[in-house]
């Protein structure tokens, strides 16, 4: 017998407006409720709520479904914040807007547009960059958590479809605009950015059949901006160290600030267009294609308080605080004291510490284009389809980063004294003298109330006025890095889906056949320049029609008193306009200083491509499904399995000795994945389900390549490939139940289990660090750890020059399980129903989810570095530890939740949510990409609070005001544990939106 759907089911379907694949099933529900039952008729976000929980309701496998309310108006602008609104997913943000997605607690996703696989701009493989892609042109979205046989592998925690209108679905002409502006609390550009956006759409019966276009543009610019204060404090002094330091007490002294200030200017155009053409009942043929033009550049700046590492047996604090580590790997790490305040006085031959101004001029000038072409043929019994499809992103991503060094005129080693040492060195044949282009500045911190602020002690003994730090005299050129990066990637795919209809409990068979073949393309183009020595830097006064002040508005986001308020920096603006001119000023400087000093350094050289750091990659992978659909009195669903082969070519080049030699490697796999999902209609209006299967994630392709590259600075580590990496298994199982109790509302609780092997972790060997001195290894090999680095800056680790030991990063396969598991609820509830009731008070309704979720297993083991085993030695009493634990899943919360009020009557339409998730682990630390600890560091409990309201003139005309972090809630980052210690902070901005709409 057929189950038969409840009213509230009925009313929910009849109501759907953009229902994009609709089923037989509901297309006989529709009938039913225009015969049998009235026809609830809403709009707005009750309309797309509706909608949503309709697609869900009716789906034989977990999907999760949001509709946007109108036209591209999706709950928010930034695609990866809509899907925040999705029970089980979490997200994480730079410099405040939404980049990353994590479903059920990893970043192993899929992202389509119309079920066509996307490409990324750099080397991952979720698939395109959510904030390249404009929530304007996309009219829902869909997560599959529980996949069938058909879908596409390569999931752990979900598939993401980004659909957009279907023209042959539409009723009336459609025709809408739309006009917004932007702004931001802490950007210096005080406007508002303007957003674009507009569709057409129109369908036609003509003699040749019924055909319908669509078409949506959208345009918008966006002013993003952060600022991220970081303090480390990874070293110590003993009590019994008889330091002048010293305290009673074993102490964290400073050992680094940084001051980062980062500005993201986007602007994006984005088109979506789709052509659906019918000649006949039986057949339909269409095309889409999706293009993105994304530019994102970036005018940050970094203040950096470097070589005050070398003070820390100077410098006593006058204030500190009791840190508790934890434990880790089983190990209670206990507490120890830290400084919290005071002053940072230059050292007594003037030399440390060292003031840094950095202009990071990063940029990301991406394309990407989505194309697809395909029929379907409908026969008596049976359908069948095919289509070709394109996916392709090219990205540059030009650089011009410069850093130049202060030299304190009140140092005892001023410009005049390092001058003088650097003859005298040149007159004895030696370098006795101390003549580096970098000098002493002290510094004043308060690190209290949970607030990292330090700056220039401009008050102090040696301190410099406001007036030296803004004179180009007092400036030289420390680092030139100049980069033209090209990325390229694309996936072509062929795909036909067979699928015949039977009479019994199985209602159909699907067959079909996949063919894709995926490149991956990287060529580094840089050059870069180090200047150590001041006879070789250039003053700021050499080339002072490039310097402007920074930004001064630091203290903006939470009323800070204490930063560095006066510095100088490249222009920004005149490095993105005219980089070869700046090149060309910069030589110049570098000649004119050559003149003064006696100096041979030579020009800075434009960029080339680099040998090393080449590599393509090529994947053909071949894969066929059958898939089995039932349905028995209350029971449906799809049973099936779904095989696939890979071959994998990947080539680079080996560089030994200046030879650089063209390296091929070749691997193939191949998988089998069943899947199973089964649906019970136990009641009128509850739904369980039940889903099993597997799934494969292949490796990231940087993580395949066999090349490698090296940076100037001695931080990072060098990101080794390994060609070997086979890609993750995961089963998965899933048990839900759905209970639709009225209209747009309902109430799920489900559970996930995971079970994942292979599991793709980073391993990281880093350098060994004498415990006294902090010094590495600067000769080749490192027998001791890490891998040689002849362009890095020797920095803190050693004397001064280039060539030190650097650690090495590279991703292997864990050799142990995890495991994966959570439970997720959620509610929605509409008043709608309350009318007679409630009367003002019924357009009220209420969306609440909830997330916990847990990992556990694997082998791997991130490993403290040789300074936090000392630090922990004193902590612990145990004189040769060697701490360690088992690496967690980055970016997972175990707990999180969703609240979302909204309001929708008299035409007014009023949402407001606010997100809540728990700490995790994260190896976002801002400007570096190394962890002072070796472990991840931990972000701790973030909520957010967005809100918008939008009010209709008339049945055409609407305006609104959107706000993103209306609190402007803060990032805090703790190192090793939870609540341990603080050692970054991100303070970002409110957005506000405002704008009006006008639908023909």
């Amino acid at each position: 017998m057929q189950h038969r759907l409840s009213k509230i089911t009925l009313a929910m379907l009849s109501a759907t407006a953009l229902n994009m694949s609709a089923s037989a099933l509901a297309q006989d529900a529709q009938a039913n409720a225009d015969d049998d039952y009235e026809v609830i008729q809403v709009t707005g976000i009750r309309s797309s709520l509706t909608s949503a929980l309709a697609e869900k309701r009716e789906s034989n496998n977990l999907v999760e479904v949001i509709e946007a309310v109108d036209i591209g108006k999706l709950p928010d602008q930034n695609l990866a914040e809509v899907l925040e609104n999705v029970t089980g997913i979490q997200i994480t943000r730079t410099a405040g807007v939404g980049t990353g997605v994590q479903i059920r607690g990893t970043n192993s996703n899929r992202t389509e547009i119309n079920g066509v696989s996307t490409v990324g701009s750099g080397a991952g493989r979720s698939g395109i960059s959510f904030e390249d892609v404009s929530a304007g042109i996309i009219a829902g979205v869909e997560v599959t958590k529980s996949p069938e046989a058909k879908t596409i592998e390569g999931s752990v925690g979900g598939t993401v479809n980004l659909k957009t209108i279907r023209p042959l679905q539409l009723n009336d002409t459609l025709i809408s605009v739309r006009v917004q502006g932007e702004n931001s609390s802490l950007s210096t550009d005080s406007t508002f950015t303007p957003r674009l956006s507009g569709t057409f759409g129109d369908n036609w019966d003509t003699d040749n059949g019924e055909i319908g276009v669509v078409v949506s543009l959208n345009y918008a610019e966006q002013d993003v901006t952060a600022f991220r204060p970081r303090a480390d404090r990874d070293n110590s002094v003993a009590a019994d160290s008889g330091a002048a330091s010293a305290q009673e007490f074993d102490f964290l002294p400073i050992q680094f600030f940084v001051q980062d200030y980062d500005n993201y200017e986007y602007e994006s155009t984005n088109i979506a267009a789709t052509f659906e053409w019918a000649p006949r009942e039986e057949l339909k043929l269409f095309f889409d294609a999706v293009i993105n033009d994304q530019e994102r550049r970036q005018e940050s700046s970094r203040i950096q308080a470097s070589g005050i590492s070398g003070l820390k047996d100077l410098a006593a604090p006058s204030e500190f605080e009791t840190v508790d580590f934890g434990s880790l790997g089983g190990q209670d790490l206990g507490s120890i004291q830290a400084a919290v305040r005071g002053v940072i006085p230059i050292d007594e031959d003037g030399s440390d510490g060292n003031l840094r101004f950095s202009g990071d001029t990063n940029s990301r000038l991406t394309k990407s284009e989505i194309y697809r072409i395909g029929g379907e043929w409908t026969g008596d019994n049976f359908k069948v389809s095919a289509e070709l499809s394109s996916s392709s992103s090219d990205t540059t991503t030009p650089s011009f980063n410069t850093t130049l060094n202060f030299i304190n005129p009140n140092s005892p080693l001023d410009a005049e004294a390092l001058l003088a040492n650097h003859f005298e060195n040149e007159a004895n044949g030696n370098e006795d003298l101390y003549d580096s282009n970098e000098n002493g500045t002290p510094f004043i911190y308060d690190l209290t109330g949970n607030a990292l602020t330090f700056g220039v002690a401009t008050g102090e003994a040696n301190g410099p006025t406001s007036e030296q730090l803004l004179d180009p005299a007092n400036v030289v050129l420390r680092d030139v890095a100049i980069g033209q990066n090209v990325a390229e990637n694309s996936e072509d795919a062929f795909r036909t889906d067979f699928t015949y209809y039977l009479d019994g409990v199985v209602t159909s068979v699907d067959v079909g056949f996949r063919y894709s073949k995926v490149n991956s393309l990287r060529d580094e183009i840089t050059t870069s320049v180090g200047l150590r020595e001041f006879a070789d830097s250039p003053t700021g006064d050499l080339f002072a029609e490039l310097l402007v002040p920074g930004p001064t508005n630091f203290n903006d986001a939470d009323g800070r008193e204490l930063y560095v308020r006066d510095f100088l920096l490249i222009d920004a603006e005149r490095v993105a306009s005219d980089p070869d001119g700046v090149l060309d000023i910069l030589n110049d400087a570098i000649v004119a200083n050559n003149a003064i000093t006696g100096s041979t350094r030579g020009p800075i050289s434009s960029p080339t491509s680099s040998s090393a750091a080449f590599f393509d990659i090529e994947e053909k992978t071949t894969a066929l499904y059958a898939q089995g659909n039932f349905s028995y009195e209350m029971f449906r669903g799809n049973f099936g399995v779904r095989y696939l082969k890979t071959d994998v070519t990947s080539r680079g080049n080996s560089v030994t000795n200046d030879v650089v030699t063209a390296v091929t490697t070749e691997s193939d796999y191949d998988f089998v994945l069943p899947r199973i999902n089964v649906v019970a209609d136990v009641h009128d209006d509850v739904v369980v389900r039940a889903g099993w299967g597997k799934d494969i994630r292949r490796p990231d392709f940087d993580d395949l390549s066999t090349s490698f590259t090296f940076s100037t600075s001695p931080n990072p580590a060098v990101q080794l490939g390994n060609p070997g990496l086979a890609p993750e298994e995961v089963t998965s199982f899933d048990l839900s139940a759905e209970w639709y109790f009225a209209e747009a509302s309902m109430v799920s609780l489900g559970i996930f289990h995971k079970k994942r092997s292979d599991l793709h972790v980073t391993q990281q060997d880093d350098p060994y660090e004498d415990p006294v001195t902090g010094f590495r290894d600067i000769t080749d090999p490192c027998e001791q750890g890490g891998i040689f680095n002849p362009i890095a800056d020797i920095n803190v680790f050693g004397p001064i020059g280039t060539g030190v030991c650097v650690p090495t990063s590279q991703k292997i396969n864990d050799t142990g399980e995890t495991t994966q598991k959570g439970i997720e609820f959620a509610v929605q509830y509409d008043l709608a129903g309350f009318e007679d009731d409630l009367g003002w008070a019924s357009g009220f309704g209420v969306i609440f989810n909830y997330t916990i979720q847990e990992f556990s297993g694997g082998e791997a083991e991130d490993s403290a570095t040789s300074r936090a085993n000392t630090v922990f030695a004193l902590t612990t009493g145990v004189e040769d530890i060697d701490v360690s634990a088992v690496q967690g899943l980055l970016d997972l919360s175990e707990n999180s939740y969703n609240f979302t009020l909204y309001y929708e009557k008299y035409g007014l339409s009023a949402r407001m949510r606010y997100t809540w998730r728990e700490g995790y682990r994260s190896t976002d630390f801002g400007s570096t990409s190394s962890l002072p600890w070796g472990f991840p560091v931990v972000q701790e409990d973030r909520g957010q609070l967005n809100a918008s309201i939008n009010y209709d003139i008339n049945e055409q005309f609407n305006v609104g005001i959107e706000a993103v972090n209306i609190t402007e809630s803060e990032v805090e980052q703790r190192c090793i544990n939870e609540g341990a210690l603080l050692c970054y902070q991100g303070l970002t901005d409110r957005r506000i939106t405002l704008g009006a709409s006008y639908r023909f």
